[in-house]
């Protein structure tokens, strides 16, 4: 990527965390999404999607911790093995045809996701241990191998089998983004040992788009229609990685 090139960058990834944080997510998916666009290479992208993820999901953690949402009971079980296995995610290093094929079926699910409503139903049972910490393995890999936290799969997980109420599960996924996320880039580093350095302007801006966002977001912006264009810019990601090889 040129130098004049990273201004614009900045700017998406600025735009892509305020729209993220607005509809209580961190960003990950979008964040690889424009990453991708730009034909940033895996090396850079996992690393840097990884950083401005932490950065974003700490404001989102404090805000539903400070607000009484989190809980650690429901947390603890999907976090101890997802913890250990982002690490591992992180160290591993794909071939870049399979972290495009891999980022880019991320990606469609994500679109999904942000197309779909679970119904917010009455909360009936937390899930049972051994479910819970096998459900956050397989997230926790997923998310190192990725470059995301896996928060936006864990939450529509605690809300269609009726483990957790809407502000429970966004607290608990939170949380979750920013474990998986500090261990992934943990694992990142100590394989790749190279940091991007405009990932530093970046995350300048992810933070202000995301502080902004959660602020002004979820009471001042239409959230359908934000999730809506979210998903386009996903779609065209992901099917550009998978058929781009």
């Amino acid at each position: 990527m040129t130098p004049d090139q990273v201004p614009l960058l900045a700017l998406a990834i600025l735009v892509v965390a305020f729209l993220y944080s607005s509809v209580g997510h961190a960003g990950a998916s979008g964040y690889l999404a424009v990453m991708s666009l730009f034909s940033l290479a895996p090396d850079v992208i996992r690393p840097t999607a990884l950083a401005l993820n932490i950065l974003v999901a700490c404001i989102g953690s404090w805000q539903f911790w400070r607000a009484g949402h989190f809980s650690w009971r429901l947390f603890w079980p999907f976090a101890l093995l997802s913890v250990p296995l982002a690490f591992l995610g992180g160290y591993l290093n794909l071939p870049a045809p399979v972290f495009k094929v891999l980022v880019g079926i991320v990606l469609l699910l994500s679109a999904v996701r942000l197309l779909f409503h679970p119904a917010a139903d009455e909360f009936l049972r937390e899930p049972s241990r051994p479910l819970a910490m096998s459900a956050g393995a397989g997230l926790g890999l997923l998310s190192g191998l990725t470059g995301t936290g896996g928060g936006i799969f864990l939450t529509p997980l605690l809300l269609l089998l009726h483990w957790a109420h809407a502000k429970r599960a966004a607290a608990v996924s939170a949380v979750f983004i920013l474990v998986n996320s500090v261990a992934g880039l943990a694992g990142n580093l100590s394989s790749m040992r190279q940091f991007p350095r405009f990932a530093v302007v970046l995350a300048v801006t992810a933070v202000i788009g995301g502080t902004a966002g959660s602020y002004l977001g979820s009471c001042r912006y239409p959230q359908v229609v934000i999730k809506r264009l979210l998903a386009a810019v996903l779609l065209i990601a992901g099917v550009k990685l998978i058929l781009t090889q």
